[in-house]
């Protein structure tokens, strides 16, 4: 036998064998697993797996449950479109208020689809259902409010694109396109109406295409995410439909080996054994929880907006929309931003006057404690605030990520509504707890007592004191019973 051969063979035993003294998570004996090391090594390393897998597919899965939900509330891929006022009564991650919006289902299974945009304040985005962007359209899109023509490609798509049009390829055959207009003056009706001017239609003649049809769900109650299955077994139940049912998106082949191990791959059925629904259940609660833990105490220091402040950036990455750096994809934020919200695009990320939209979180008062809906706060804003088109502040309840639900049926101070006949100078202040305070009920949201609460302030074409320092909002200050 080659001596090198010999050599190398007598080198991987001894590497095999642990070493007297070390620490080792598993037992070995002569350099070989034992019984009970080979099930808790396999049962390990598919818990981590899944764990991670979670996190990576879970905007996938959230956007393929909002496409889903729609059906539910009569809007069909391909015929319809739902809209609505965001409000408590339909559940969504972190929607806002200030203006009317729109989801259209589309199924470019038919081919390219044409949405012809006309000129106006309308703000449009395309995700597909891997929540990966497509292209923006309207305001921040590449037409600028001035109308145009956009195309959307499916997957895979060959043929000829003719000129003339702003074009989107996506990723999935199932696209859901977020429509939102700023009504004129606060005038929702208006916003509706301009909504339903935009055009949806196939490139090319299809006989099943019988059009869109824009139907109100103001008033629905409708579950647009997937919290209700996010903890067990059904996610996963879920994004094996969506890995099923899409083409395999190259990018993510070394994620789907992941899941191949999993027991999840496109075109063969997924049938856990109660050792992996086990593992695959305790995943999703862990990674969840691993989740909103990052989501709520972010221990990353680019998170900070203003030393002196408590507010926070919602999205940490404002390169490209995309949570990449110049070197790798940020997945702390991207997960952050997934468990939060709903939607990935350039214009919504930007930290300068070019932007459609900045966020800001909030979780804590000026203590550094959470806000506690048991408690009144009191939040000085200066003004003017800094923004050419709107604003608002938004509450949300931590546990769905969606509108705080309370008998005031609101969960918004809006710029548009409440708090538009506000002075050009001086400040505001706004009041949030379980009590209206006397003398400002319209400057107040409702909390409640017992849960935790977490609020966006949202700035629509921000301005240069948004970015250079020169204003900033105050913090959230406990103040006494009204």
């Amino acid at each position: 036998m080659n001596r090198a051969v010999i050599y190398g063979a007598v080198a991987s035993f001894l590497l095999a064998i642990p070493v007297p003294g070390q620490a080792q998570e598993y037992e070995f004996k002569g350099g070989y697993p034992t019984p009970e090391t080979i099930q808790k090594a396999y049962d390990d390393a598919d818990l981590t797996r899944a764990i991670e897998a979670y996190k990576f597919f879970y905007p996938g899965v959230a956007f393929t449950a909002g496409f889903d939900a729609l059906e539910t509330v009569e809007v069909f891929p391909n015929r319809g479109a739902g809209v609505m006022q965001g409000s408590p009564k339909q559940i969504v991650f972190t929607p806002n208020s200030d203006t009317p919006y729109a989801f259209a289902s589309l199924d470019l299974h038919i081919g390219p689809i044409v949405i012809e945009v006309p000129p106006g304040p309308l703000m449009c985005v395309v995700n597909d259902l891997n929540q990966q962007y497509v292209m923006d359209l309207g305001l921040p899109g590449p037409d600028a409010g001035k109308g145009g023509k956009h195309l959307l490609l499916p997957p895979g798509y060959a043929g000829e694109v003719p000129d003339g049009y702003f074009v989107g390829r996506s990723s999935t055959f199932r696209v859901p396109l977020l429509v939102r207009a700023i009504p004129p003056k606060g005038d929702a009706q208006q916003g509706f109406d301009m909504m339903k001017s935009i055009k949806i239609y196939p490139l090319n003649d299809a006989p099943e295409w019988k059009g869109i049809e824009w139907v109100d769900i103001a008033d629905t109650e409708v579950d647009l995410t997937s919290v209700s299955f996010e903890r067990d077994i059904r996610f996963w139940e879920a994004l094996h439909r969506l890995v099923d049912g899409e083409p395999a998106y190259e990018p993510y082949r070394m994620n789907y080996g992941q899941l191949a191990t999993l027991g999840i791959e496109k075109g063969k059925p997924f049938q856990p054994d109660d050792r992996m629904k086990a593992i695959l259940e305790k995943a999703a609660r862990v990674a969840n929880d691993q989740m909103r833990v990052q989501s709520f105490a972010d221990r990353r220091p680019d998170r900070v907006k203003w030393p002196d402040r408590k507010w926070e950036w919602a999205s940490l990455r404002p390169e490209n929309g995309l949570f990449d750096t110049p070197n790798y994809r940020d997945l702390d934020a991207r997960t952050k931003w997934f468990y939060q919200a709903m939607v990935e695009s350039p214009a919504m990320f930007r930290r300068d006057e070019k932007a459609g939209s900045l966020y800001w979180l909030g979780t804590r008062d000026e203590t550094g404690a959470y806000l506690d809906g048991a408690k009144t706060y009191k939040l000085t804003v200066p003004l003017p605030v800094p923004a050419a088109l709107f604003w608002s502040v938004t509450v949300y309840d931590p546990t769905n990520r969606s509108e705080i639900a309370t008998n005031q049926g609101k969960a918004a101070l809006r710029s548009l509504f409440e708090l538009k006949d506000l002075p050009h100078e001086g400040s505001v202040d706004l009041y949030f707890g379980p009590e209206a305070p006397a003398g400002n009920e319209a400057q107040w949201i409702r909390t409640i007592p017992g849960k935790g609460w977490f609020t966006y302030f949202r700035i629509y074409g921000p301005q240069k004191p948004a970015f250079d320092g020169n204003w900033k909002p105050g913090d959230f200050v406990e103040v006494g019973k009204p």
